[in-house]
């Protein structure tokens, strides 16, 4: 006589009719429809965000009319998306005729539009670059690689530098102290004082 276990096991009962019973438990492999697969990796955030990116630029070529496929994508259709994403920024944007232009703390509110903020654009064309790529796209295709991508964010950059009174420069990489790990003593510091 056999018995289901709730864990799936089976449970093998020996010796019926005597007085004496002993039974023995056999592990049997679960059926495929059983069999679980272990959940898929846990992507990090940077690969959840390019995979949204991707997604998204994917839902804007189909609702173009008439629909572009991503085979015939071009630059002009990333700045086309570009463009578009502005209005949903956060970003204040003074224009040239406004009185707080070039101010980076304005008093008071204007009517100057919201846009993308320029490292918002560029972080998303790194994004999207990589993503056109890892879905079969070819590097020498690649529109997000384009130089007009390029110029365009430089402009974007060098316009909301200036209406906000903040110049964009590169940030010097700094140099890291590099301590011997033979010796033991610390680095000491010499100051000259000015003698008056």
């Amino acid at each position: 006589m056999q018995a289901m276990m709730s864990n799936g096991h089976r449970r093998v009962e020996e010796g019926e009719g005597s007085s004496s019973r002993s039974s023995t438990t056999v592990t049997l492999a679960p059926s495929d429809h059983h069999r679980q697969l272990p959940p898929p990796p846990q992507l990090s955030r940077y690969e959840s965000q390019k995979r949204r990116d991707w997604n998204t630029f994917g839902q804007y070529l189909k609702n173009l009319r008439p629909p572009i496929p991503l085979s015939q994508c071009n630059y002009n259709h990333v700045l086309e998306f570009l463009r578009y994403l502005d209005q949903f920024g956060k970003t204040k944007v003074h224009l040239h005729g406004c009185p707080f232009f070039g101010q980076p703390e304005p008093p008071g509110p204007c009517a100057c539009p919201l846009r993308q903020a320029w490292g918002s654009l560029d972080a998303l064309i790194g994004r999207l670059r990589a993503a056109y790529e890892e879905n079969g796209g070819l590097p020498e295709n690649n529109p997000f690689a384009s130089g007009s991508i390029r110029i365009y964010l430089r402009e974007v950059r060098d316009f909301q530098a200036k209406a906000r009174g903040i110049s964009y420069k590169k940030k010097k990489k700094k140099r890291k102290l590099q301590i011997n790990a033979s010796t033991n003593v610390e680095p000491t510091a010499t100051f000259q004082l000015q003698s008056s």
